[in-house]
Order: C-alpha cells, then structure tokens, then sequence
C-alpha cells in the first residue's frame, strides 16, 4: 500500500488539521489500511496474521472527527500487538496507555469543536473499549453527525422491539454491557449489536 493512496483515503474522511499526524502514524507503523462499508457489529479493527502485513479497517461512513478516533483506536492495538504481542487483554492497560498517548496530541481546539474536545479529554482519563460505552461522549459526536436526526438508536428502543438493520430483520433481547443479543428473525441466529447502532422500521415491542 503506497503513502499516495493512503493519503487520499485519509484526506476525503479526517479533519484536515489531523492529517499529517494520522499518516506518520501509517508511514511509522506501515499497516494495510481499508475502508468498510457499514458493519453490524463493529466500526472499525485490527487483525494481524503472521507474515501478514497488519491491516486496520475503519467504517467509511462515519463523521471525520468519529473516523479520526476510531482510526486512533486501531493504531493503539497495533502498536500494543507489536510492544507485547497478542496475549493481553484486548482493552487493558497498555491498551488504554498507548491510545491516550496517540491520540494526545490531537487534543486540541484546531481539531476538535470544544465540546467534543471536553468530551474526549474526559473519556481518555480511563478509555473504554468503545466511544459508544459513554453515553455523554456518544451524544456530543452525534451532534456532529448529519445524519443524527433522522436515526432512532438500538439504545432508544426497548427489548423485544423489532427492527431494520442493513435490510435485515431482527429483535431486540438483553443488553450486554456495550452491546446488545439480537435475533435475526429469518436465520434465528444471534448477533450482538452495538447499542448504538442506528435502527429503522421499529415495531415496538407492547411488553
């Protein structure tokens, strides 16, 4: 994978003021980086194979400044992979240590509205293993997200409800700290949702 073509992938979907910083962090790493179209489960992640480049994918309709965390994120777990290899735990420690230490110098008001940047700067004081595990913090990212609005949360909804995601059909069951068991109602096979995965079609359930 060629700096050009990263650049332009990161170009069209960060805050400009975070670009150079977010492709030393590739020039440094040197990782296969890939956009996703929207994921069920996930908006972004890491997987190493071994001889394999390491690759970081990350959903390529998220809003620059949730693309710029979520890109973040991932680089933390590759540089934790590379530092003490893949026997840790996924979101300890030296998980939360290196993402604070990477996306530090991106806290500034030149990148992030002021709202957003006292969000994050309190979120960063103990990470979690997903922005949308802090209520506060996944409220002020959806004000930058045009597309907010019009989108009711898996969260808003309660068990039982059913509904549309990606054109398929599911209801809601137990939540399970940041995500939640639904049931695809055609295959009958369970999934964990995110809690704030956007939903459409809701049928709510009457219990």
């Amino acid at each position: 994978m060629t700096f050009d073509k990263v650049q332009v992938i990161l170009q069209k979907h960060l805050p400009a003021p975070a670009l150079n910083y977010c492709l030393e962090l590739w020039y440094f790493y040197k990782f296969d980086f890939k956009l996703r179209k929207t994921r069920l489960t996930k908006i972004g992640d890491f997987t190493f194979r071994t001889g394999k480049t390491p690759r970081i994918t990350v959903n390529q309709d998220l809003h620059p400044f949730l693309f710029l965390t979520t890109y973040i994120h991932e680089v933390a777990h590759l540089e934790v992979h590379q530092k003490f290899g893949h026997r840790i735990e996924a979101h300890g420690n030296e998980w939360k240590n290196c993402f604070k230490d990477l996306i530090n110098p991106l806290l500034t008001n030149e990148i992030f509205p002021s709202d957003l940047l006292e969000g994050l700067r309190i979120h960063m004081a103990d990470p979690m293993a997903t922005t949308f595990s802090d209520p506060l913090l996944t409220k002020i990212f959806r004000k930058y997200d045009e597309r907010a609005s019009a989108v009711t949360l898996l969260s808003e909804i309660p068990a039982g409800s059913i509904f549309c995601l990606r054109n398929r059909w599911f209801k809601k069951g137990e939540t399970r700290r940041t995500h939640v068991l639904c049931q695809e109602l055609k295959s009958k096979k369970n999934y964990l949702v995110p809690l704030d995965a956007p939903v459409e079609n809701v049928q709510l359930s009457l219990l």
